[in-house]
């Protein structure tokens, strides 16, 4: 059983940072500071306590975000343990949506990365306090100082260092705390106080100003006195410190090894100290009885909500709706309104999450994170309140998949488990989508990338025992023609009793309008065509237009006029008419210069400013027209461009090889355009065999 803790006792923290920084074993090393585990687990051993999953450990990432709670000196830090390979962005935008405060996890070896300034992007969106961690101190090229000028580089003087390394002989063996001005050494996991050597004295000076430049801007009174050489006690700095982080103005940055389990200890002690707890902080949502604003605000004595910020449904260990209480003190045994899905639900128990290992839980207070086991009807997204005070929070934006493949499933009868198993990995990744793409008789698998769409293939084999195949989609080709066309045809048949005679003389010719299909009109003079054979004629162009006689596409902007023909009073019918229409048509069309149409992508790529002329010669060579250029934000241009969807596939992993992942991408359909002679060459000869298929019907 956990213990209960008030919302003043709660830290909710996300580490973020780039893929292999160190997120998953600094979770590690606080678990076992922390008492939780008694020896660490290594991600390379897959015995971590968050990357639980069977792909985490075999691909050694994490894939998904786990919640581990940390008691540490009677506070509870929920600590939010992110994936930080780009594809699963998703999962991180569902942490920072529970967190109250982030870690940013920076390799020492690697340095600052893409995924450095993802969080760091994250983080100025949604207002988040953050401090930075250097993890893998205790490697020889491993460089704090390297870190704090990058950092102070990219984002000025907001980066404040709180402690740095002291080193022997290339090892790490202390650190220097700016705030208090002493040394500490490592002895096991204790540290002992030592002088300051003199080689970290210069070093201590120059952080030691940064910081006390960043506190005498909090207030004009400090700024007057940091001008007249006052100096400020330790009290007065850490106080203005945890203004200053609360607010974003100062990012502390400290460092440490995880797998020595160094540096962990000062850095649980920052977050309880630093760090934001829910208390106070702003949430509103909406009573829908009283149709007004309700301001949460996590506050433990308004009546109960909650947000379902993620679900996880798995083979394995059931479904758990991950909430996070917003306002009030949820129980076990309540019973609770789903507004979203105008549902009532008993909370049998109330767990918190360990990884994957649920701990019952008597309460969850105000600002808390916990999770219920088996709530049907909740998805992610959901406000959970009860009937009394009906509460609505805003959904947390989510983004977009533009990255598709197409899957098959080989063994027809898995058809309906594949289905129901995809709509599970759904309901817990909400960037992953499944799309019937009904006109070109394809199913399309949307995601962030290729490695997710993997993954998931992947996890329906082993977790779900059905399997699929990903392919390159279809793309949704269109043909017109260009020119115009005048054609009869005579359809006869005669074999015994009544024969078949449906003859018809039509002209075809381009409609100016590719949004439709075609346009029927006749102007038969004397009934050569009885009018009750003309809705037959346009049953013909109906059926004709559904599959191209160029490469058995949908064809549109077709102008077709009936203006003669002739009729048998015996042997003539509505199917006769409609035959000899739908040969009228192949006839006309293949002689009205058929052309291929190809859809037309409007491209936005957001880059900073050193990849644009990389990201422009490539969309040249994509057949793409490059429009324009704005700023969009810091250091960064927003590209404006025309690109064919068939060059857009595989566009995701093309774009971030070119920018180190740096680089984003969206787009909408725009229009249809005609396709180059060369590809329409191509696509008519691949499809040829689907137009036999369509002559033999």
């Amino acid at each position: 059983m956990m213990n209960v803790y008030t919302t003043e006792k709660i830290r909710n923290v996300v580490l973020l940072g780039h893929s292999g920084a160190g997120k998953t074993s600094l979770v590690e090393s606080m678990a076992y500071l922390s008492g939780i585990t008694t020896r660490m687990g290594k991600v390379d051993d897959g015995n971590t306590l968050s990357d639980y999953g069977k792909e985490e450990q075999k691909r050694k990432i994490s894939i998904s975000t786990s919640v581990i709670p940390i008691e540490w000196e009677g506070v509870k830090i929920n600590v939010l343990d992110t994936p930080g390979y780009f594809d699963f962005i998703g999962e991180v935008e569902q942490a920072i949506s529970a967190a109250d405060a982030a870690i940013i996890v920076v390799s020492g070896k690697s340095g600052v990365e893409a995924g450095t300034e993802r969080a760091w992007e994250l983080c100025e969106k949604y207002k988040i306090p953050r401090m930075v961690y250097v993890t893998g101190m205790d490697a020889d090229n491993a460089s704090f100082k390297t870190v704090v000028e990058t950092m102070t580089e990219m984002y000025g003087k907001r980066i404040a260092p709180f402690h740095f390394p002291i080193r022997e002989n290339e090892k790490f063996v202390g650190y220097v705390n700016v705030i208090s001005e002493n040394g500490n050494r490592w002895k096991d996991k204790e540290v002992e106080e030592c002088e300051v050597p003199d080689y970290s004295k210069e070093n201590l000076q120059l952080y030691r100003d940064t910081l006390m430049e960043a506190v005498a801007e909090t207030s004009e009174d400090f700024m007057e006195r940091y001008f007249s050489g006052d100096t400020f006690s330790e009290m007065e700095i850490r106080s203005a410190l945890r203004v200053n982080i609360n607010d974003g103005a100062i990012v502390p940055i400290s460092m440490g090894s995880n797998t020595l389990c160094q540096g962990t200890y000062a850095l649980l002690d920052d977050i309880v100290k630093y760090l934001p707890s829910p208390e106070g902080k702003s949430i509103a949502g909406f009573n829908m009885k009283t149709n007004e604003v309700f301001e949460a605000n996590y506050d433990f004595a308004k009546p109960k909500s909650a947000y379902v910020y993620k679900t996880i449904v798995d083979p394995f260990i059931g479904k758990y709706s991950l909430i996070k209480v917003c306002s009030g003190v949820f129980k076990a045994d309540d019973v609770i309104y789903n507004k979203d899905k105008d549902i009532d639900e008993k909370v049998s128990k109330l767990y918190v999450l360990r990884g994957n290992k649920p701990i019952e839980v008597k309460e969850l207070h105000a600002g808390d994170l916990g999770a219920i086991p088996k709530l049907t009807a909740a998805r992610t997204g959901n406000t959970l309140s009860t009937k009394a005070n009906i509460i609505e929070y805003g959904k947390f934006e989510i983004s977009k998949p533009y990255t598709f493949m197409r899957y098959k499933v080989p063994n027809k009868s898995n058809i309906d488990k594949v289905a129901q198993s995809l709509q599970k990995l759904t309901h817990e990744d909400q960037t992953l989508k499944v799309v019937s793409d009904t006109e070109n008789g394809q199913t399309l698998l949307y995601g962030m990338g290729e490695m997710q769409l993997e993954i998931i293939q992947s996890r329906l084999l082993n977790e779900y025992k059905c399997e699929i195949t990903l392919s390159k989609p279809k793309v949704a080709f269109r043909e017109t023609i260009k020119k115009n066309a005048d054609v009869e045809y005579k359809y006869k048949k005669q074999s015994g009793g009544h024969g078949q005679y449906g003859h018809v003389k039509m002209r075809f010719s381009p409609l100016g309008d590719t949004t439709i299909p075609y346009e029927f009109s006749q102007e038969v003079v004397g009934g050569a065509v009885p009018k009750n054979y003309f809705p037959a004629v346009e049953k013909g162009m109906q059926e004709s237009v559904e599959k191209g006689p160029l490469a058995a596409y949908p064809v549109v902007g077709v102008k077709s006029v009936l203006y003669d023909g002739s009729y048998h009073n015996v042997d003539s019918s509505e199917m006769a008419f409609k035959k000899a229409t739908i040969q009228a048509f192949k006839k006309g069309f293949m002689s009205a210069g058929p052309v291929l149409l190809e859809p037309i992508m409007s491209l936005k790529v957001v880059v900073p400013d050193d990849y644009t002329g990389d990201v422009m010669g490539d969309l040249n060579k994509r057949r793409g027209r490059v429009l324009g250029m704005n700023v969009a934000g810091k250091g960064k241009q927003a590209i404006e461009a025309e690109v064919p969807m068939m060059e857009l596939l595989g566009y995701c992993t093309i774009l971030r090889s070119m920018t180190g992942g740096r680089g984003d991408y969206s787009y909408e359909f725009a229009r249809y355009e005609q396709t180059p002679s060369d590809i329409q060459e191509a696509e008519v000869k691949a499809r040829a065999s689907k137009v036999a298929e369509n002559e033999e019907e």
